[in-house]
């Protein structure tokens, strides 16, 4: 981004992938991309399946018999009570016993795991075996199971292990619990293990020793602009992977590894970029402003020397000390649909009630409203936080729904003063938003209130670029930590910045099903404020995923009712595109869900919104 990529340490492969992730974020820079091997260990290993079946009516007695009568009959006593012949009675119990199901001394006893499958209105059958494959990853600390063998493949590229210490002590498969192999084929895709079921991995063997499967990864080194910060990152292909990146960055903070040994970027290159980086990105935003102070001084001029018969696509004026106020509560009452505000510094002479009255009004008519504050480089460095009673209440302002209307976040580093309203309209200045009114002091402040459409965009580029970094630093914390309040505040700020795909695929991506009603009210936000479309492929992908969705989930409720609401929202505006995401596939699920009722046809269930 700022210096040649000829001229940084990056592998000739890995270029089209650099310029791609400074492409997508324009504050990020990579210093050096290598590509590296390391190796995976497979291990093949046979495990032993035990499933359940339906019991027939005598074994259902003969167990139910063992539970309930005190004190528990033998064999010879339940044939006399059924008038059978004991033998009968002996062959069952003797297959039962066989499947552990009844302890194997008399008098009848029902085993623990027994009385589970009858719980359940089962027996277990004979155990079978499967044989499958263990992988170790020492980058991840992971083992995974999969049914087919990785191949074998020559890879001539460094070996990651040359320079970093890899514990491979994982690899032992055959020291393992049976517990941890249950959790680890259980989290496989392989359906193996599943309790809920009484499908169950009773044992399991190694049958061939390890192998070692070299596989390809790349190390980026990135300087973000925004954060004035380093990271690592380890990828396969364009994936990142989070554990292993945190990993080698927590290597590298404890000096246990060298960035010059790794990719040949020394100390000295590292802080000639983050100068010459920052340096730039100072230039870039004064630049900005520049050009909106030379446009307002040329639409003041043009105005005055053609008077009534001066019209512009769009304008720059510039408005002074009690203006200023005037202007914004004018323009944030005028949003439709979002404001963007960045403000070093938030306090409640600003975010007062009369303030707060009028963000939850916005909330009310869909508005979504995304704040940024800070102008320290750390957190824990700002002299004037905002405080936590501030912060308390703005985060108080729901949507109709509940779903946060007002989300206020520590972005930092940064003295920049803006207001962006529904793309369209774009504060900036030297007027600090939410700490100071201006309408009780003057204090000779100017804020220019640009109009002029590319100039918006680019402002809005910059701002929203920095929440959306946000947003996904949120994800990765909530993935980390299975925090869903985390979660649903990043969905809702990608909801805010239009980026409603972005979070449908990171739900899809992490199997966590529970967000998607929490996705479809944000989609519901957009819908209703035309910034989504009813023909979004997203609403189809979120259809598609209706078939890995159990009736039994704890979240089912909600999800029948977001889906509701949303093909209403669709079928409003456009009963037709409401009908066409109805395919044969999505109805069977709507009906096996009960989103719609089985007395229900896709004409009928669109026809009672329309």
């Amino acid at each position: 981004m700022f210096l040649a990529s000829s001229a940084k340490p990056i592998d000739e492969n890995l270029k089209k992938l650099v310029d791609e992730i400074e492409t997508q974020s324009p504050n990020l820079s990579v210093l050096a991309a290598r590509e590296f091997r390391y190796s995976l260990r497979q291990t093949q290993v046979e495990v032993n399946i035990k499933e359940p079946r339906q019991f027939n009516v005598l074994e259902e007695f003969i167990i139910r018999a063992a539970i309930e009568f005190q004190p528990p009959p033998t064999e010879d006593e339940l044939a006399s009570v059924l008038g059978l012949d004991s033998v009968f009675i002996k062959t069952t119990t003797t297959t039962l016993r066989s499947l552990q199901t009844l302890s194997p001394t008399s008098p009848l006893t029902v085993t623990p795991e027994g009385r589970s499958f009858y719980e359940k209105g089962s027996v277990p059958q004979p155990p079978y075996p499967i044989q499958i494959y263990a992988i170790t990853d020492p980058l991840s600390d992971k083992i995974t199971f999969q049914s087919e063998s990785l191949s074998e493949t020559t890879i001539n590229l460094p070996d990651l292990a040359d320079f970093i210490t890899i514990d491979h002590t994982i690899a032992d498969i055959a020291s393992l619990p049976l517990e941890e192999i249950q959790k680890s084929v259980q989290a496989s895709v392989l359906a193996l293990h599943v309790p809920e079921e009484g499908k169950i991995v009773t044992s399991y063997r190694v049958l061939a020793s390890t192998q070692k499967i070299w596989r390809k990864i790349s190390l980026f080194v990135i300087f973000d602009a925004l954060e004035d910060k380093l990271t690592i990152q380890i990828r396969n292909g364009k994936q990142i992977l989070e554990s292993a990146s945190n990993w080698l960055e927590l290597l590298h903070t404890e000096g246990k590894i060298s960035l010059q040994a790794l990719c040949k970027l020394s100390t000295e290159t590292i802080i000639f970029e983050r100068q010459a980086i920052l340096k730039q990105k100072n230039t870039e935003i004064e630049s900005r402003l520049e050009k909106i102070r030379q446009k307002a001084l040329d639409t003041s001029t043009k105005a005055t020397r053609e008077g009534d018969n001066y019209k512009a696509l769009g304008e720059a004026v510039q408005l002074r000390d009690g203006q200023i106020s005037l202007a914004f509560s004018e323009v944030l009452n005028s949003a439709k649909s979002q404001v963007l505000i960045y403000s070093p510094w938030v306090n409640q002479a600003v975010v007062n009630e009369k303030f707060l009255t009028l963000l939850q009004k916005l909330a009310n008519r869909g508005v979504r409203i995304l704040i940024g504050h800070g102008i320290a480089r750390r957190q824990e460095d700002e002299d004037e936080p905002i405080p936590p009673e501030v912060e308390k209440k703005l985060r108080a302002i729901k949507t109709l729904d509940g779903l946060p209307s007002v989300q206020v976040f520590w972005l930092g580093d940064s003295h920049v003063k803006e207001v962006i309203v529904d793309k369209q309209i774009h504060l900036c200045g030297s007027h600090n938003w939410l700490s100071y009114r201006g309408d009780y002091l003057s204090r000779g402040e100017s804020v220019y209130k640009v109009t002029i459409p590319h100039q918006v965009q680019e402002a809005y580029q910059f701002l929203a670029n920095r929440f959306q970094n946000h947003a996904q630093k949120l994800w990765g914390n909530a993935l980390e930590k299975q925090d869903s309040k985390l979660a649903i505040e990043s969905l809702c700020v990608w909801g805010a910045l239009g980026m409603e795909d972005i979070a449908l695929k990171e739900i899809q991506k992490n199997n966590w099903f529970e967000l998607l009603p929490v996705w479809l009210n944000v989609a519901l936000q957009g819908l209703k404020s035309k910034n989504l479309a009813g023909e979004s492929e997203s609403f189809k992908t979120a259809l598609s995923l209706l078939s890995q969705v159990s009736i039994e989930e704890t979240f089912i409720e909600e999800l029948q009712q977001s889906w509701c609401k949303v093909m209403g929202a669709i079928a409003i505006n456009n009963p037709k595109t409401a009908l066409n995401l109805l395919s044969d596939e999505v109805w069977a699920q709507f009906i096996r869900l009960s989103i719609a009722q089985n007395s229900d046809s896709p004409d009928k269930f669109i026809s009672q919104y329309t």
